[in-house]
């Protein structure tokens, strides 16, 4: 186990009705001007909206709002937000949504302190110092960006897709109803479960060793999702399954599970240019990319894959590693399957002649390659592509 240290002060308040109290929390914290962030409608039509502004004015907590929020959220309304934020002297963003709302409050909340673009902090031109605190309201089990240190956006003008990490951006409340879940559309909630899923492949498959503790943690959640999963998906109202997803996705993405752990995150990066090429559904193209990322990764390290096999999917040990880890792989694609996930490139339009643009838009940070586990250089990423398209 390597040496870390651990820092998540996001405060969770979880539970049925809760957000009838986000006034009460952010009081207690002496808020006392928010901009609510948030997506295309569905939090207005659900009376999700109305609620949360009702309790903000019954403790005298004004407000304004940002509306529009897409998926893969774009970098307009960050410099909306920004610009909201110095004019009207907010003190508080409210991310209200899914991750794309909560993503766009992080961003607001650390570039309405810098005095230059806020895109450089996605760069790497700048390092995040200071941001202004965010409450999150998630109505999406997912992504986990209501207890995570990181943000995805997309800068549409140069059609680039990265995401920052920082310490600094915790939402510093996240509150949490299971029930606002409820009526996601399915496909949706399938793409989230596998999201949360992707976020521990890109923990649990590393190259640091004695980490006992933190693999079981990980095959222990991740056998939780996958039982919980489709319930989540044929009975819409199931409390004990939404609860137990919704809680899935933040484990998956606070940092509980990277405790002593090097990460890998290549899947990621190489999804993310999927996404700003193709607008395809981040869960959505982690389906189609990560099993073929595990074929190809298969001979750096068989064992590990023959102990997801065994600990996560289910395979029976034998002394064949290779022959189990491979049946492993293929159950995690059955699995994806089932869910109705896509599981080809093609799917979301992408054709050969878009390769090299794809590999060329992965963020390569690893001394020219991508990834932990076992670095992949361009050629690498080209390979794996062509394998899933």
């Amino acid at each position: 186990m390597n040496d870390f240290t651990f820092y998540n002060p996001t405060h969770f308040v979880f539970g049925k009705n809760v957000e009838n109290s986000i006034g009460k929390y952010m009081k207690e914290r002496g808020f006392q001007k928010a901009l609510i962030v948030y997506g295309q409608g569905s939090v207005v039509r659900s009376g999700l909206l109305d609620r949360v502004k009702a309790s903000l004015s019954a403790e005298d907590i004004s407000f304004l709002e940002l509306s529009g929020i897409v998926p893969n959220p774009l970098s307009g309304p960050v410099y909306e937000g920004i610009e909201l934020v110095k004019k009207h002297k907010i003190d508080v963003l409210v991310g209200l949504g899914g991750a794309s709302a909560i993503d766009t409050a992080k961003a607001i909340a650390f570039g309405a302190l810098y005095d230059g673009d806020f895109w450089d902090f996605y760069a790497r031109k700048a390092v995040i110092k200071a941001s202004m605190p965010v409450v999150a309201v998630p109505t999406i089990a997912a992504a986990g960006s209501e207890s995570s240190n990181s943000s995805v956006i997309t800068k549409e003008d140069i059609n680039i897709k990265r995401g920052v990490n920082s310490e600094f951006i915790h939402p510093t409340i996240a509150i949490m109803n299971p029930e606002l879940t409820y009526t996601v559309p399915k496909n949706h909630k399938a793409y989230g479960v596998c999201d949360m899923m992707t976020h521990i492949f890109e923990r649990y498959f590393t190259n640091t060793k004695d980490v006992n503790l933190t693999d079981e943690m990980c095959e222990g959640v991740l056998r939780a999702i996958m039982l919980a999963g489709p319930k989540v998906l044929s009975e819409p109202y199931d409390y004990a399954a939404h609860a137990d997803i919704f809680w899935a996705g933040t484990i998956a993405h606070n940092n509980t599970l990277s405790t002593g752990r090097e990460q890998d995150w290549s899947v990621h990066a190489m999804a993310h240019s999927v996404s700003a090429h193709f607008n395809g559904i981040h869960g959505a193209v982690l389906a189609v990319l990560y099993p073929y990322w595990m074929e190809y990764q298969l001979p750096h390290d068989v064992p590990r894959f023959a102990r997801f096999a065994h600990k996560v999917m289910g395979v029976c040990p034998s002394g064949d590693l290779e022959k189990a880890a491979k049946e492993g792989i293929q159950k995690l694609r059955n699995f994806f399957d089932s869910l109705n996930l896509p599981n080809r490139l093609g799917d979301f339009g992408a054709e050969e002649k878009d390769i090299p643009a794809l590999v060329r838009d992965v963020e390569y940070r690893n001394q020219g390659r991508v990834g932990f586990f076992r670095p992949l250089s361009p050629e690498d990423v080209e390979k794996i592509f062509r394998m899933a398209l």
